[in-house]
């Protein structure tokens, strides 16, 4: 499985987010420009000392991300008001799972372009305006990985 951070902001998001790819051999992928540096204090101690168990690429942007695809990677737009729930889908292990910046999600265009591989995560407080993005990762890496019979995982 891919993770897939566009321009993320938050570093403590992102440290969270790299020990999740850590414990469970994810691959991490970092599309700038990162709203912090890589080596910010709060980033390396959200992540604690997982970063060295992380296989993780930054790219320059999306462009330069989206060309390095393999043309079997199935791609994965996680934000709100997306057609389908991500409960909905058949994951499978090479799949990217792209999630956006913490203020502003991804790019509308981009989720226009790809609306047969956007997918939403349900919310049920008409008043609480989205979930945190470390959470969002953790829940559909999960269902993903769960659908896949948890491979390589320990108990």
């Amino acid at each position: 499985m891919h993770i897939v951070l566009v321009e993320p902001e938050i570093p403590p998001n992102t440290g969270n987010v790299a020990r999740l790819c850590a414990a469970t051999r994810t691959t991490l992928h970092l599309i700038e420009p990162l709203g912090f540096r890589l080596d910010d204090a709060q980033l390396k101690r959200a992540g604690m000392d997982y970063w060295q168990h992380v296989h993780w690429r930054s790219w320059a942007n999306w462009a330069a991300f989206a060309q390095s695809l393999p043309s079997s990677g199935r791609v994965w737009f996680v934000e709100s008001g997306g057609p389908r729930l991500y409960t909905q889908v058949q994951f499978e292990s090479e799949d990217y799972l792209v999630f956006g910046r913490e203020t502003a999600g991804l790019p509308k265009s981009l989720l226009e372009e790809n609306r047969d591989r956007w997918l939403a995560i349900p919310m049920f407080n008409p008043n609480a305006r989205s979930l945190n993005l470390s959470n969002c990762v953790a829940l559909v890496l999960f269902e993903a990985l769960r659908q896949q019979g948890f491979p390589g995982g320990k108990t």
